[in-house]
């Protein structure tokens, strides 16, 4: 009888410790359900987003979603804001999460890449300032067009000019330079530099040398469909007639 008894509650004893492991393991398997399941925030790219666009100019190129955190990729960027300044390292494509990695400074993308010197040419390297090296989103590779602006004494008057002086010259390398300060006090903006070497025959290196001694030199991206028709020097009575 005692034996039967102490079984019973043996029986009873195990039956209870087995439903609170069962009913803690339910509990905690719902948890971690409901732990991946929670939604957060993202932004996705809806339309492709080519190199070198801007962080502020994106907004028309992406949306932002609610997902469950377990689809969210590590790294995802929670704040635009977070990316003022910087540029697309590479094209993003629709369906793709932006992620922090995925975006640098201006400067270091140009720092990328070289190519082969055609045969006959010799090559240039001239250093600019970002804003004359098309926001310094130039690469290896691409061709570009030169424009030089230089003071010209005309019947003793000295006039400022302005022309496209070459098209399509061929970039070979692209290289972050240093950061300077122009003399200008202690207040000045620093100036980033960057150093664009390019293609060209021997006439045209002695003029862009020219212009960069004696005058400001500014580059454009001229790919192989851009035309060059319409070109002329343009001065203060050609910019304001």
């Amino acid at each position: 009888m005692k034996t039967r008894l102490i079984g019973a509650i043996v029986a009873i004893i195990l039956a209870l410790v087995g439903t609170f492991a069962l009913t803690g393991y339910v509990r905690g398997a719902d948890a971690r359900a409901a732990d991946g399941a929670a939604l957060v925030s993202v932004f996705v790219v809806t339309t492709q987003i080519p190199q070198g666009t801007k962080a502020e100019d994106i907004t028309t190129f992406i949306e932002q979603k609610q997902i469950p955190a377990v689809a969210a990729v590590p790294g995802r960027v929670t704040k635009l804001s977070a990316l003022a300044g910087t540029v697309a390292d590479a094209a993003l494509v629709p369906g793709e999460q932006l992620i922090s990695s995925r975006w640098v400074e201006a400067a270091d993308l140009a720092a990328r890449g070289d190519v082969k010197v055609p045969d006959g040419m010799q090559v240039l390297t001239l250093a600019l300032p970002l804003e004359r090296v098309v926001g310094g989103v130039l690469k290896a590779g691409d061709t570009v067009g030169v424009v030089i602006t230089a003071t010209k004494t005309v019947d003793g008057t000295e006039m400022l000019l302005s022309k496209q002086v070459f098209h399509k010259v061929l970039v070979t390398a692209v290289q972050a330079g240093t950061t300077t300060t122009p003399d200008a006090g202690a207040d000045a903006t620093p100036v980033s530099v960057i150093m664009v070497t390019l293609a060209r025959t021997t006439p045209d290196i002695e003029s862009l040398v020219w212009g960069q001694q004696f005058g400001t030199v500014w580059l454009t991206i001229e790919p192989d469909k851009a035309t060059e028709a319409g070109s002329r020097v343009v001065d203060g009575s050609e910019m304001f007639r």
